[in-house]
């Protein structure tokens, strides 16, 4: 993740025009019991849809700010999708929970949970690659040379010192765990009052996460492949 000013060039142009396409799932509410259904493409744009998980329900509603992601979502639903898509159900969980603050601390944003999915995917296929596994410890990087790339998200040490985030509520805020990059990584995007089911601005969200219109592609790819899976 290499933390740029969000510039969309020439060579993003086609690549715009598929992401008008996109239908980035939202999330409800936390403790609503309506699905607010699927967005995140304009009025008028034809893709397939997937409908958005439900929230965990509670007898008593806490303030969301103070329960963990990962407790969020609602588990038939985690279920379901996990084993429709091929993503870990506890990771998924981290993505959905990230995705359902988002929707109470910047509701304007409209982030799908598709969209941390298919970063994760990307980035470290969801904090698999090479053989690593999702882990609560770690260091930033370990390297006082070279500013490394960490974690499921991929953050480096100078930007995560911006965004780090606590999303498993345990006080601190660690690159290595999946909760807290998942909702770090949210809030990133979702900075600038970016509104992501808008075309221009899901670019930019993604161009400031990663440069390039082939990273862009991969990710966009990933993010429809996983709203068309979902638990319906």
């Amino acid at each position: 993740m290499r933390e740029r000013l969000p510039v969309l060039c020439a060579g993003l142009a086609g690549l715009l025009g598929v992401v008008l396409l996109v239908v980035a799932v939202v999330l409800p509410d936390p403790g609503s019991d309506a699905v607010r259904g699927a967005a995140g493409a304009p009025p008028d744009a034809r893709a397939s849809t997937s409908p958005a998980p439900r929230a965990a329900s509670r007898d008593a509603e806490p303030d969301p700010a103070q329960v963990p992601v990962a407790q969020l979502p609602d588990g038939a639903w985690i279920e379901a999708t996990a084993a429709s898509t091929g993503v870990e159900a506890r990771v998924l969980r981290a993505y959905a929970g990230a995705a359902l603050r988002l929707e109470r601390e910047q509701p304007g944003c409209r982030l799908g949970w598709n969209t941390l999915a298919a970063i994760g995917a990307v980035e470290s296929e969801h904090g698999t690659i090479d053989g690593s596994v999702v882990t609560d410890d770690g260091e930033v990087d370990g390297d006082d040379r070279w500013d490394r790339a960490v974690g499921p998200m991929q953050f480096l040490p100078s930007t995560w010192e911006r965004w780090g985030a606590d999303g498993d509520g345990d006080g601190r805020a660690d690159p290595q765990h999946v909760d807290d990059a998942a909702l770090a990584a949210a809030r990133y995007l979702c900075h600038g009052e970016r509104d992501l089911t808008r075309g221009p601005d899901w670019v930019a969200a993604i161009s400031s996460y990663n440069e390039g219109s082939e990273y862009h592609a991969r990710v966009l790819e990933q993010a429809r492949s996983l709203a068309s899976l979902a638990a319906r």
